[in-house]
């Protein structure tokens, strides 16, 4: 598959969540999503385990079984006060951005299940512990981040999104994952509308860095 004519930084400023512009009546090749996938298996695990699964969900059926789930994830979400929408009200600069998140988030809350490709990257794992969990994720999530990036430099994209994770047993019934696998991520993927994207407005440089201490 030939990739767009992206720079490196083109690629990681313009990889942005895509929710309402997600194309759901254009199929997607599942040959595209194994090649996203095959970059992905690129990306670094702790002790270089690899003990990622990655489930891809076309069925119609099933897609339909986990947006049923993911609406119910999504009503509790945009109803309580950290949603997007509710974050930076008073702030005249940051409020119509959030606003507009919140409202993406209710759009794919009402058609995931519609999306042609449900992506769910997953672990293996024995046992969570006590301690931090940043070695355990830190196995899987930048092999998901790498398919996202994959995605868009095909001309696909994603939405990067965990709140089907409050009913993740119910998904994982409904897909028959084994005892032990646990679920990371959903990223619905499909050919988007429109031209392209460019960079999000982020918070200055300055105002997040920190040399040599805080």
């Amino acid at each position: 598959m030939t990739t767009l004519p992206l720079t490196p930084d083109e690629l990681l400023t313009t990889t942005r969540s895509v929710r309402k512009r997600l194309d759901l009546t254009r199929e997607v090749p599942l040959e595209l999503v194994r090649e996203c996938i095959d970059v992905a298996l690129q990306a670094p695990s702790g002790s270089n385990r690899q003990s990622w699964h990655w489930l891809v969900v076309t069925d119609p059926a099933l897609r339909r079984g986990i947006g049923d789930v993911y609406r119910r994830s999504v009503a509790s979400y945009l109803d309580s006060p950290g949603s997007a929408g509710a974050l930076f009200a008073q702030d005249p600069d940051r409020a119509p951005v959030q606003q507009r998140v919140g409202d993406s988030v209710a759009y794919l809350g009402e058609h995931l299940g519609e999306v042609p490709v449900l992506v769910i990257p997953c672990l293996t794992v024995r046992e969570f512990g006590s301690g931090s969990q940043g070695g355990l994720w830190g196995s899987l999530l930048p092999a998901a981040w790498s398919y996202c990036l994959a995605a868009r430099a095909r001309g696909l994209g994603t939405a990067w999104t965990t709140l089907h994770l409050e009913y993740e047993e119910e998904v994982a019934g409904l897909l028959g994952l084994p005892d032990g696998v646990r679920q990371g991520v959903l990223i619905p993927t499909a050919y988007y509308t429109g031209d392209t994207f460019k960079p999000a407005r982020r918070q200055p440089l300055d105002e997040v860095l920190h040399v040599n201490g805080w």
